[in-house]
């Protein structure tokens, strides 16, 4: 257990984090996706309602 305790240590060593800012950038790009396929999803959905509704009529 030792062993590897020490093991992980010394790789996350190697880790190399990222900043503050770049996190930021990142965490708004993500937020941004999940934006534009909430809207893709909900217009599609829109659509499909308003065929099916048309169909079933």
């Amino acid at each position: 257990m030792k062993k590897f305790l020490s093991e992980v240590v010394a790789e996350m060593k190697k880790v190399t984090w990222s900043t503050r800012k770049e996190l930021v950038n990142y965490t708004i790009v993500v937020g941004i996706a999940v934006a534009i396929v909430c809207a893709l999803i909900w217009v599609c959905d829109t659509i499909f309602a308003r065929l099916f509704h048309i169909i079933l009529k």
